[in-house]
């Protein structure tokens, strides 16, 4: 059994690469620029292409089984989404794992929120067996952190105080592989959501006890700023709006999960999904020892 892994590169799929193997997947992994020796293990076959090319897609689809569909935040996440999902359909591949956001539908005012969710429905409603994944508030974010930190002990990220679901890379990757290496996940919709929430404050103290130092929450009462901000390091415009609309919907309305949503993913791994905590701990240990 083939899987053709997008985004085999990134932070998702660079650890789903490295599952599927080891569920005895054959794995090929579809990748803009020629990777760098050693990016892959010697048994990952690679095709390059770009999800705008629909020749390097139907290209790379043939002699797959699988696909895992992840789409990058780029303005055209709906088009390329689409483009590849009808292609692999029309290939004739037997499933598709597509990783989408939790609560894509409660938050449709955020673009690329909006464009998952749409991409959800045709998936839904385009007649080949897929799962579709919802991740909460990726717990490996924070190593982009490190300078604000470790530096002047500030956490900067707005996540109010009402609680935002997370999930750590590493369990979304085994939750695929599982999708796709495994037998009764067709039709189905899972929330991957740990069972300890962040919010502005806890993140504060979470890191100043794994740091030994204090760290204050920067807050959350001003977006306009916050936008202004990210476009002074150099992101897109786009994108900025995409992150200040999404982060105000989390202080308005919270992203909080429920012990179901929890309960059910971690029956889906097997075992309790990794906790923010948790991650901080191992990423405060790492920092310590570079």
């Amino acid at each position: 059994m083939k899987v053709l892994v997008t985004g085999a590169t990134g932070t998702v799929g660079s650890e789903l690469v490295k599952a599927l193997l080891q569920r005895g997947a054959d794995v090929r992994a579809f990748t803009r620029k020629q990777p760098k020796p050693g990016t892959f293990p010697s048994a990952v076959e690679n095709a390059l292409g770009d999800l705008t090319d629909p020749v390097s897609i139907t290209e790379a689809l043939k002699g797959v089984d699988k696909l895992f569909l992840l789409i990058g935040n780029v303005p055209d996440e709906h088009t390329q989404a689409l483009t590849a999902y009808g292609l692999a359909k029309k290939a004739g591949l037997k499933h598709v794992t597509y990783l989408s956001v939790f609560k894509a539908d409660q938050f449709l005012e955020v673009p690329h929120f909006g464009a998952k969710y749409a991409v959800e429905e045709a998936i839904r409603l385009g007649g080949m067996p897929y799962t579709i994944l919802r991740p909460g508030y990726f717990a490996q974010n924070e190593r982009r952190l490190k300078p604000v930190l470790t530096g002047p002990g500030v956490y900067p990220v707005p996540a109010g105080n009402q609680g935002l679901a997370v999930v750590d890379v590493r369990d979304i990757a085994e939750a695929a592989a599982i999708s796709l290496t495994s037998e009764g996940h067709a039709g189905k919709t899972y929330e991957l959501v740990s069972s300890e929430m962040l919010s502005g404050p806890g993140a504060a103290a979470t890191w100043s006890k794994v740091l030994g130092k204090k760290i204050a929450y920067a807050g959350h009462g001003d977006f306009d700023a916050f936008e202004a901000q990210l476009r002074s390091t150099g992101m897109p415009s786009w994108v900025a709006y995409d992150l200040r609309v999404m982060f105000q919907g989390y202080v308005e309305r919270g992203l909080s999960n429920t012990e179901y949503q929890t309960a059910r993913f971690a029956a889906l791994l097997g075992h309790q999904p990794r906790t923010y905590s948790s991650f901080a701990e191992e990423l405060a240990k790492e920092w310590a020892a570079a």
